[in-house]
């Protein structure tokens, strides 16, 4: 481990209409009454990024500013439409990511020939694969459970393995090829299901109450915080594992006590939050801008996602894999998402966002922003759900319901899954984007994120 001691906004929603996924359906032109649903990029504050973050876009993806704020809106309304997509094909369901300089393009991989026509139909690119999502997440658990059993050298030599659902493969990035073969072998993996990439990359974890500010451990080593977050009344913020242990204590980034760890896991996956005393208080925000945090709804592969960390400050790039796997010296995490976002010494545990919605905290990743790199951030999603906790969000909560309004299982602070379902006011609605439920994000006020059923 290494340790260190606006008026676009308007603009944007203007050219909506210009700005849409290509092909998407248009929403036909109704009577005044009732008004039109929101629309993903409405409900997910696509136009609220900050000026910073979409300079920090320009500079890292060679994009103008109106490509910039064009690649949020059409991310977010891609997201919608995957999700949608993502339920009715069920199993046959191969992945889906977007690409091109404003990220117009939606394809959707699937391995039966018969769903083409329902792929066109909303607006997406169709891609018929021979491997479904779950045989290749199948392939990847094997490789990492024989990497975490008596092949830790050969993970060594092959750092890197992920579900690359472009390519229709599990990838393995590998010092030396012969040994990803080697590893591929051992775990019983098909040799069909995977494809090798030489990277003399070795990743290790990126050590030295506003998301990316810096804070030390134990009055040494530095890193960022991820994004606020409260636990009830108690306030506090998300970050990486690896920077400390339950009990460890944190001062600020002005040198001021902070609080302690309250549960941290590392290696496996690389999660923990710290609760803060009294002094700190959580806000919605981003360091080094004016980035407010609206919610955490998940980005497709291919999305715009930038990084605040208290080394390196803001910069960005695309999502690459979800689901990726990664050994670094102190051993293997599972689950996070490789970017081509850079990173350095100090930024871990900081920022990671698309647009508006929080993505998750810097892990580690290899290179560096002067000749460029990779990161890994552990997604924000599972590690709210799995300590409980609540992202401090610019959402009012507002009063909580009173008698004789709907009920139901959906619950605002809840993660919600993909596919998972929910019932509210007497109906039934599936999810289509992972997220943790808003208050206001009620199933029939956000068709973005819920499907009735």
């Amino acid at each position: 481990m290494l340790h260190r001691h606006a008026k676009a906004a308007c603009a944007a929603f203007a050219a909506v209409g210009a700005l849409v996924l290509a092909g998407l359906p248009a929403t036909a032109s109704a009577e005044v009454t009732p008004p039109a649903p929101a629309t993903a990029a409405e409900t997910l504050g696509a136009a609220k990024a900050s000026p910073a973050l979409l300079r920090a876009m320009q500079r890292d993806l060679g994009v103008t500013g109106a490509q910039a704020r064009a690649r949020l809106v059409n991310e977010a309304n891609a997201g919608a439409v995957a999700g949608r997509l993502q339920n009715a094909l069920g199993r046959d369901f191969a992945g889906a990511w977007v690409h091109g300089a404003d990220s117009a393009t939606l394809s959707v991989a699937t391995t039966d020939a018969s769903d083409v026509a329902s792929i066109r139909a909303q607006g997406a690119h169709a891609v018929v694969v021979r491997h479904t999502l779950p045989q290749l997440e199948s392939a990847l658990a094997k490789l990492d459970r024989s990497a975490a059993s008596g092949a830790a050298a050969l993970a060594t030599e092959v750092p890197v393995r992920y579900v690359d659902v472009t390519t229709n493969t599990v990838t393995l990035q590998a010092v030396r090829p012969a040994a990803a073969k080697a590893l591929a072998a051992k775990a019983g993996v098909a040799p069909s299901l995977v494809r090798t990439e030489k990277s003399a990359q070795r990743p290790r974890p990126l050590y030295d109450l506003k998301g990316g500010d810096a804070y030390y451990m134990n009055g040494s080593g530095r890193c960022s915080i991820g994004f606020p977050v409260t636990k009830g009344t108690q306030q506090g913020f998300a970050t990486a594992g690896h920077c400390g242990r339950p009990g460890t204590t944190t001062t600020g980034y002005n040198q001021v006590a902070q609080g302690s760890f309250q549960a941290s896991t590392f290696p496996g996956r690389d999660t923990a939050w710290v609760a803060t005393n009294t002094n700190w208080t959580a806000t919605p925000y981003v360091n080094g801008s004016s980035a407010q945090v609206a919610g955490s709804t998940q980005a497709a592969v291919g999305s715009s996602v930038c990084r605040s960390g208290s080394t390196t400050g803001w910069h960005c790039g695309t999502i690459q894999q979800h689901n990726t796997s990664v050994t670094y010296p102190e051993g293997t995490i599972s689950g996070v998402t490789r970017t081509s976002v850079c990173a350095e010494p100090g930024d871990s545990g900081g920022s990671f966002i698309s647009g508006s919605q929080a993505q998750g905290v810097t892990s580690g990743g290899s290179g560096n922003c002067s000749s460029g790199g990779t990161t890994f951030y552990q997604p924000i999603n599972p590690l709210l759900q799995g300590y409980g906790l609540t992202l401090k969000t610019t959402t009012d909560p507002g009063p909580g319901p009173g008698p004789g309004e709907p009920s139901g299982t959906w619950a605002a602070g809840t993660v919600y899954a993909t596919g998972a379902t929910v019932t509210y006011n007497g109906a039934t609605y599936r999810c289509l984007q992972g997220h943790q439920a808003q208050p206001g994000w009620q199933p029939p006020n956000v068709p973005a994120l819920w499907q009735q059923v």
